[in-house]
């Protein structure tokens, strides 16, 4: 008995695929065809219409990670070349055919997936857990509900750690980048007082999301004013605890979502430094309920998507070099024919 049905009428054993086959600047990206995959029992395969762009495949590409986290990423990254050559953590499609057993999807779906870290988004078509895919909302389109899943995901995660409500005082520095955008959505939508930091360039945008006060980071040092938070989510990689400390509340959380070894090692004792949390990590909802609930929020329009640029599939390479640079408002996307 097969284990798939498809509608598909091609006969290809090949797709196309963005393919970094060793480590370096984005010109090392190539679109090649690659052995066309086959969902296995309890997967979809999906034909994927946009996949985002994220300092994730910039950290793995280029092996360019926090500072002290060579070694320890190794053996994800790979040691002489990518690991996951066919890059891409994300992105939206339709269902082109179902492993055995999947019973929630359909053939002919539009979804929206995660592959987390097993990569493999830049391509034509996906193989990928079917509970880590979940139907699109109808109101969005392949490019806008890619642009919610990176941020998203990441956002939901590392936000199950912190007291979250009405008054609370949150700050996220980062504030106009893929999560730092998310977070001063929910964060608002929780009552919370946010202050966002950005450039003064973006400072229009992380208003309309939700913030009630930016700062431009090129003319005020945050950790110098004499505001204090509840809460502060840092998703740049410049403010660790020791910078953090003297506006950060006596039984606050400083949230990580970028940090480097020094700040992993000395978590648990910030935390009692400050009486509160000091994390790395976010918390540990399974992929497929934060993709459930990302969803649920879109819908209820609690959730905008923040597109920055969009590139063709063949430009991939123009991508990675505007997301290297570090200056991305939101998501970078790539379209699929």
């Amino acid at each position: 008995m097969s284990t798939s049905r498809t509608r598909s009428t091609s006969t290809s054993t090949t797709v196309r695929a963005a393919v970094a086959d060793r480590f370096g600047g984005p010109e090392v990206v190539r679109v090649v065809d690659v052995p066309r995959p086959e969902p296995a029992a309890g997967e979809v395969l999906v034909r994927m219409r946009a996949a985002s762009v994220t300092v994730a495949d910039h950290r793995i590409r280029a092996r360019d990670v926090p500072r002290g986290m060579k070694v320890v990423s190794t053996p994800f990254l790979g040691w002489r070349r990518p690991r996951h050559p066919v890059l891409g953590v994300d992105g939206a499609g339709v269902v082109e055919a179902l492993g055995a057993g999947v019973r929630d999807l359909s053939v002919g779906d539009e979804v929206l997936l995660v592959t987390d870290l097993a990569m493999g988004c830049h391509a034509e078509l996906v193989a990928v857990r079917a509970d880590h895919a979940v139907r699109k909302p109808a109101g969005l389109s392949f490019v806008e509900g890619t642009a919610l899943l990176f941020g998203g995901m990441t956002a939901l995660s590392f936000l199950a750690r912190a007291d979250m409500r009405e008054g609370t005082r949150v700050l996220v520095n980062g504030a106009s980048g893929a999560v730092g955008s998310i977070v001063v959505q929910l964060a608002h939508a929780a009552g919370a007082h946010v202050t966002g930091v950005c450039s003064g360039a973006n400072a229009e945008l992380v208003r309309s999301l939700g913030a009630d006060r930016v700062v431009d980071y090129a003319t005020t040092d945050f950790a110098r004013e004499e505001e204090t938070y509840d809460v502060v989510v840092e998703c740049v990689g410049n403010a660790p605890y020791a910078r953090v400390a003297p506006v950060l509340r006596r039984g606050g959380t400083l949230l990580l979502v970028v940090g480097d070894l020094r700040a992993m090692l000395t978590a648990g004792w910030d935390s009692r430094r400050v009486r509160g949390l000091v994390t790395p990590r976010g918390g540990r909802a399974p992929v497929a309920e934060r993709l459930r609930q990302l969803v649920a929020l879109a819908e209820e329009g609690v959730l905008r998507p923040v597109v920055d640029r969009t590139y063709a599939f063949d430009d991939v390479v123009e991508a990675h070099r505007y997301v290297d640079t570090g200056r991305k408002r939101g998501n970078v996307v790539l379209v699929l024919p």
